[in-house]
């Protein structure tokens, strides 16, 4: 790019996208006069996804915003709870996610706190991804940052770090999604509802039969749930995360 100069400021949180030269403050950075903010701070490394408020001269403006020779212009990352615009204001559907093919133990974990977390055990490619996230209004978790620069995906959020604990953490902070613990299917997403031994029993061993007598099955793939050997470790990870982030909220 040849066109004006300007000085490109990013926050600090999303110094992990650009390289070393562009994360000091007031970073000189050429652009060709036509292309918008927006495109200036993809072409710096950063995901608009992540990027929050835009400031021009200390002005807020739009990722449309063409910005002019000599002009700061100041990269915010996203505020938390982040909040997901509707499609329309009458809806108060629970927030919804789908997750990369990378992010398995994740989903699980969300689908554990009671929170809608779709996922593919295969990839099924970008555009599949990009097009389910659109067609059902979903917030697309992924580390791919080419994977949200797609601009048909309904919103997306980077997955900062690659320990289970701390991308359930991120993505709790973030969307303050509404929690109901033990009612969503780990392994399909499905709803969860109560069951009697009496009608779960064709599914189980013996030992099970004869040692619990609480039981959830999948209303989606009849999958059956117990409290068992497991159960020990699910229940701090669903405490912990009650403890530090409540029940959530449904308008979030």
């Amino acid at each position: 790019m040849n066109g004006p100069g300007i000085q490109l400021t990013l926050a600090p949180e999303l110094h992990v996208f650009a390289a070393p030269g562009r994360r000091a403050e007031r970073v000189p950075t050429a652009t060709d006069g036509a292309s918008s903010v927006g495109h200036v701070v993809e072409s710096a490394g950063v995901p608009l996804t992540e990027v929050g408020r835009l400031l021009v001269d200390g002005h807020e403006v739009p990722v449309s915003y063409v910005p002019q020779a000599g002009e700061l212009v100041e990269v915010f990352g996203v505020d938390r709870p982040q909040r997901i615009p509707r499609r329309d204001e009458d809806d108060t559907t629970p927030l919804r996610f789908l997750l990369d093919v990378h992010l398995g133990t994740l989903a699980r974990r969300l689908r554990l706190l009671g929170v809608d977390a779709a996922y593919e055990n295969e990839d099924i490619g970008d555009p599949a991804l990009a097009t389910r996230s659109a067609a059902e209004h979903r917030v697309l978790l992924s580390r791919d940052r080419g994977l949200l620069r797609r601009r048909e995906i309904y919103a997306g959020a980077y997955v900062y770090s690659d320990s289970p604990d701390e991308q359930l953490r991120d993505v709790l902070s973030r969307f303050a999604p509404l929690l109901a613990p033990w009612t969503r299917c780990t392994a399909c997403n499905g709803p969860l509802r109560e069951a009697d031994k009496d009608s779960v029993g064709d599914r189980l061993q013996h030992g099970t039969q004869r040692s619990y007598d609480v039981f959830a099955q999948c209303a989606d793939c009849e999958r059956v749930y117990w409290r068992g050997a497991h159960h020990a470790r699910l229940e701090r990870i669903v405490s912990e995360a009650l403890a530090e982030f409540g029940p959530g909220d449904a308008a979030a």
